[in-house]
């Protein structure tokens, strides 16, 4: 599956009101692998960036003015994100921006390019509930070292947000993914992965664990007045058995 990493920033935080977009950058990967390809560009926003946001990124509206326009990129950032997933944190944010600039072109919106949008920002919402998920976070959480992020850049947190992306996804494919990488099995081809060189420990409950399981299941029964079927429909064929 090939996925494209996301990032921009902007002159300011709200699209609607006329900010732009002054940087964005894209890290393709294909099967979870980096390919090496990047897309990444900073943009002249024909306006002053807000203070705010220059504390945030630390680029100056003088540094943007021999930049390109988004016109001339536009064509090559469609082109390269054409068909993939795009990944990308907090995308309501980016998408609204990225559309503003196409609406101003007459192009049609990304999420007509793209093949579908990924927030991990709603991924991580739902998977540490409760906590700060920002890059920032979720690289401390999930140990990815982001000691060259001093300030904000599309290009270090397009990086960054792979980095976290792929820590939050490796799960149940896990096994999957390191057959292939050690040649027991090629995804890319359809050819699935020769799981049987996995043994699998099967872990068995000790004799105090089954009798707290049998007391707990005797507790159900009692407070359903002996509607527990599943019980009776485990015990059922021993005893046509037996008889």
């Amino acid at each position: 599956m090939r996925q494209i990493f996301l990032d921009t920033e902007t002159t300011g935080l709200n699209a609607e009101q006329g900010d732009r977009i002054i940087e964005f950058a894209c890290i393709e990967y294909d099967n979870r692998r980096d390919t090496g390809r990047r897309l990444h560009h900073y943009i002249n926003p024909q306006r002053s960036s807000h203070p705010d946001a220059i504390r945030v990124h630390g680029i100056t509206d003088d540094f943007l003015a021999d930049k390109p326009l988004f016109s001339a990129v536009a064509h090559e950032l469609l082109e390269f994100i054409a068909g993939a997933d795009l990944v990308i944190h907090n995308a309501a944010f980016d998408i609204g921006f990225l559309n503003a600039e196409l609406a101003r072109l007459q192009l049609p919106p990304i999420t007509q390019r793209a093949g579908r949008i990924t927030d991990s920002l709603l991924m991580a919402r739902e998977r540490f509930p409760g906590k700060s998920n920002s890059l920032d976070a979720l690289c401390r959480r999930l140990e990815v070292d982001n000691s060259r992020r001093d300030l904000h850049g599309a290009l270090i947190d397009a990086d960054l947000l792979a980095q976290v992306y792929l820590n939050m996804t490796r799960g149940q494919d896990s096994l999957v993914i390191e057959a292939v990488q050690h040649g027991r099995g090629n995804l890319a081809d359809g050819a699935p992965a020769d799981l049987s060189v996995w043994l699998l420990p099967v872990l068995l409950a000790t004799a105090e664990e089954a009798a707290a399981h049998d007391a707990l299941m005797h507790q159900i029964d009692q407070a359903s007045g002996g509607r527990s079927v599943w019980r009776y429909a485990a015990a059922a064929p021993s005893a046509t058995a037996a008889a």
